[in-house]
């Protein structure tokens, strides 16, 4: 897993890139990135699937501001992301969700 940030010199913006890695997912078909910022729609930011299995979504967000997120593996795994900024209590079960900081 890692995240890449990349600050807009432009506007305050920053692109934010999720990956997760084939050998952390070796039999998944599909990932969905999930967070705040796009209301928790599984349909909203389906993550790519590389050749080499590696699967990765980009995503451009506001500065100054901290998103919780978490990856639907297959329609049915949660996963956080250990390069998380931090981590929060989930308001919906007793996990905890990915919180990202710019």
């Amino acid at each position: 897993m890692s995240i890449s940030k990349q600050y807009l010199k432009t506007k305050p913006a920053c692109k934010v890139t999720f990956k997760l890695t084939a050998d952390r997912l070796p039999a998944a078909t599909q990932v969905a990135l999930l967070g705040e910022f796009n209301d928790w729609d599984p349909a909203a930011l389906p993550m790519k699937k590389s050749k080499s299995g590696e699967f990765s979504a980009t995503v451009t967000l506001p500065v100054n501001s901290e998103y919780q997120f978490r990856y639907l593996v297959d329609g049915d795994t949660w996963l956080n992301d250990e390069d998380a900024d931090a981590y929060l209590p989930s308001r919906v079960s007793y996990d905890e969700n990915s919180v990202i900081r710019l």
